[in-house]
């Protein structure tokens, strides 16, 4: 007959012994560990001594651990960095296109106050300023030089008024609408202004050669007295213009005058002024028909 699955350890005497150590083992340690409680408590400094021999023995495997911990956030700061780099340094660059733009656009406004502060001086030491405008376009693919300004009619703008700008001589009114005007431009080749020397006054003839520039023409022939560098400047002969008025520098020397350059280029002028036409006062009455002469 076979023997029971479920035997019992009586019948097994090192069974017993092993079942009896055990029992007695787990009760040792249980009032062990409770007289190691007790001690801790009442005295806590008996086990130091043991806790720093375990501190000391554990001490190389913290070291190592904390070193491999300090690597590995290291590591992962590295490639975090690497990847938050590149968006930085994006941020930053599309900052410094708009901070480029911003500095442009300053420096554009300032520009633009300078002139506009030009033109209002300008205009307090004029006497008979019509209206302040800008010119709104111009040609530059054409052999005619004119110029759109933005009043007309409704500034009291009229045909062949002058138009001039903190710099000088921009034109005259060619044509007038409702709230726009046509500007015929020095430099147009039907444009003929009577000029002279700013220093010592030699008279000349002004005229467009329609590409930007124009030719001065002197009206005694001979030896031509005229340097680079020389300003000319409207004699207000005929009327119209107003003598005194800067008009363009000579650049370059011909025969019988001179190629000069505007001093008011329509591609960098914004605002203008419209004169009314200036006029050259009478002459004064002869000697015998003033009172107190009959």
């Amino acid at each position: 007959m076979a023997p029971p699955a479920n035997r019992r350890s009586g019948f097994s005497r090192r069974a017993q012994y092993t079942t009896f150590f055990s029992y007695a083992a787990g009760v040792i340690g249980a009032v062990v560990g409770l007289i190691l409680l007790v001690v801790a408590i009442v005295s806590p400094g008996t086990f130091a001594g043991l806790r720093g021999a375990a501190a000391d023995v554990t001490e190389p495997a913290a070291q190592t651990t904390a070193g491999a911990r300090a690597t590995g956030k290291d590591f992962i700061g590295t490639i975090s960095g690497f990847f938050k780099t590149g968006s930085e340094h994006a941020r930053l660059k599309r900052e410094l296109a708009e901070a480029k733009v911003r500095l442009v656009e300053a420096q554009a406004t300032k520009d633009e106050n300078r002139r506009l502060k030009k033109l209002l001086d300008l205009r307090e030491g004029d006497a008979q300023p019509v209206a302040f405008a800008r010119l709104v376009g111009s040609t530059g693919a054409s052999s005619r030089r004119f110029a759109t300004l933005g009043a007309g009619a409704d500034r009291g703008v009229i045909k062949g008024m002058p138009v001039r700008s903190s710099m000088g001589l921009v034109g005259r009114v060619l044509e007038v609408g409702a709230s726009s005007s046509r500007v015929l431009l020095i430099t147009d080749t039907e444009s003929l202004v009577p000029v002279r020397r700013a220093r010592d006054g030699i008279a000349a003839f002004a005229q467009g050669q329609g590409d930007g520039t124009i030719r001065i023409r002197l009206v005694n022939l001979g030896l031509n007295p005229l340097l680079r560098g020389d300003v000319m400047v409207t004699t207000g002969s005929g009327g119209l213009y107003r003598p005194g008025t800067p008009m363009a520098v000579v650049t370059d020397l011909l025969r019988d005058g001179a190629i000069a350059r505007v001093l008011s280029n329509p591609s960098d002028t914004d605002y203008v002024i419209v004169e009314r036409a200036w006029a050259p006062p009478p002459p004064p009455p002869p000697a015998d028909t003033q009172p107190g002469n009959r």
